[in-house]
């Protein structure tokens, strides 16, 4: 708990536009009190973060969590009861042009009739401007894109025409046209095949390389310690928050899913500890 001087020096912060002193301005993502509530009832909780950059971050916890809620609180998508959230030091609408975002599959209409090509050039709107036609040097991005997450054959495809996983494959493109300096990613692993699961976690180590910063809501607790090097463990409120091999902890599992957490879930996390552990 933080003292009564902390939290007033802290909500001082806030109210003058701004985070408290302990967040820095060059963090790619400050969080401070955030609380968001759906008829007047909370679904996150006096949320504190501040993520580092270059990190892959995975964000975990049971299902009404508040996982996705999160990433779109932090995008405006949602209304905040309350709280600050700050892009690189700046409010998220004045940042929009380095944020990508991968929502859940499932909240897209994929029968709107556009080609694969299109969905992806979409990522290049940022630099090119909205209203203006897409030239010649985008549709060249997004063709690159396309080809890194093994679409390029797709891309006169409308959309519609695609199984789960390419559909998957071609919001990773999207992002990765925009070229944005952090990530949010709502559940991109979640019913896609093996194939586009292994070509996801090549996107997100090729993003690392290249110095970006890539929020995931993740549920397979047996891949989090692979996939990840920073962790969000989140039910409701922040549980624990920091490097994954410091916070993916059995007591750790407990706070955040309590009696969700299944034998099964469980002892995946163990078999993955005990294979880190094998020379």
């Amino acid at each position: 708990m933080r003292g009564a001087l902390g939290t007033e020096r802290a909500w001082a912060g806030a109210l003058r536009g701004g985070l408290p002193e302990e967040h820095s301005p060059d963090s790619p993502l400050s969080v401070h009190d955030l609380t968001v509530a759906y008829h007047r009832k909370p679904v996150i909780w006096d949320i504190d973060l501040e993520i580092p950059e270059g990190k892959l971050v995975g964000i975990v916890g049971p299902n009404g969590a508040g996982k996705s809620t999160l990433i779109k609180a932090c995008l405006e998508l949602v209304p905040r009861s309350s709280g600050e959230v700050r892009i690189f030091g700046e409010p998220y609408r004045a940042q929009r042009k380095l944020v990508g975002y991968v929502p859940q599959r499932e909240s897209v209409d994929w029968d709107f009739p556009v080609s694969v090509l299109d969905v992806v050039a979409m990522g290049t709107y940022g630099r090119l401007g909205w209203l203006r036609p897409v030239n010649r040097r985008c549709k060249g991005l997004a063709m690159e894109a396309l080809e890194k997450v093994g679409l390029a054959d797709y891309a006169q495809r409308q959309i519609s025409q695609l199984s789960g996983g390419q559909q998957q494959r071609v919001f990773l493109a999207r992002a990765l046209a925009q070229d944005a300096r952090i990530y949010f990613m709502d559940e991109p692993f979640a019913a896609v095949d093996a194939a586009t699961e292994r070509a996801i976690v090549g996107i997100l180590h090729e993003l690392k390389r290249r110095g970006r910063t890539c929020l995931v809501v993740h549920h397979d607790l047996a891949t989090v310690e692979e996939y990840f090097d920073w962790l969000v463990m989140l039910n409701m409120r922040v549980v624990a928050a920091g490097p994954t091999a410091e916070v993916f902890t059995a007591e750790n599992l407990r706070k955040t899913y309590g009696g969700k957490l299944t034998l099964l879930s469980e002892a995946a996390a163990a078999v993955s500890k005990e294979a880190g552990t094998v020379e």
